[in-house]
């Protein structure tokens, strides 16, 4: 992988032609710090970008989902607005990885936004899907923690949601009589 290697400096700036170029020691040693700084920073990129790929490598499953949060009413509060016609789907890259669902910015970021340990989620089911002009049919599902805290997923292909909703299932120990919650589709 050259993936971090260095370019070459020029020290001859023409095919005859050869300039000296004349350096203080303050300014050699300098010159060998940066040089330095710059390898160890290219190491250190180079493990993070290898864990990350070990990470990914042996996840059970990973992707981009558009994901929008919700809270829970706490007891005493009214019940949410509908908000069906709210548009804050935002693209997630989510990957689950032992015992955590993470949701990075981007693919490669090297750290998570947010996690989810799967002992705190209860509960993992279908949203009814819903149309956009521009994309076409998404597909939706959930994941409820403890907290209260709801992750609305989705994705415009039915077989990543479902294999999103079994391995969730799955692996936090939830049948898959789990309340399940189909309905019509919803234009937008």
């Amino acid at each position: 992988m050259n993936l971090f290697s260095l370019p070459r400096l020029p020290w001859i700036s023409g095919s005859d032609r050869q300039e000296k170029v004349q350096l203080t020691a303050t300014e050699l040693e300098s010159l060998r710090s940066e040089l330095a700084d710059l390898e160890e920073r290219a190491a250190h990129l180079k493990a993070q970008l290898e864990h990350i790929d070990e990470i990914l490598r042996s996840a059970r499953l990973s992707g981009y989902l558009y994901i929008r949060t919700r809270w829970a009413a706490l007891p005493g509060e009214p019940p949410p607005i509908d908000d069906t016609e709210v548009d804050d789907w935002i693209p997630r890259f989510v990957v689950l990885h032992g015992i955590c669902v993470f949701f990075f910015l981007i693919s490669t970021d090297f750290s998570p936004q947010d996690s989810a340990l799967l002992s705190d989620i209860v509960e993992v089911g279908s949203l009814p899907s819903f149309t956009r002009e521009d994309e076409g049919t998404r597909y939706c599902f959930y994941i409820m923690t403890r907290q209260g805290l709801r992750y609305e997923c989705s994705h415009i292909s039915k077989v990543q949601v479902d294999s999103w909703l079994s391995a969730l299932q799955s692996d936090c120990n939830l049948s898959s009589d789990v309340e399940v919650r189909n309905g019509p589709s919803v234009e937008k």
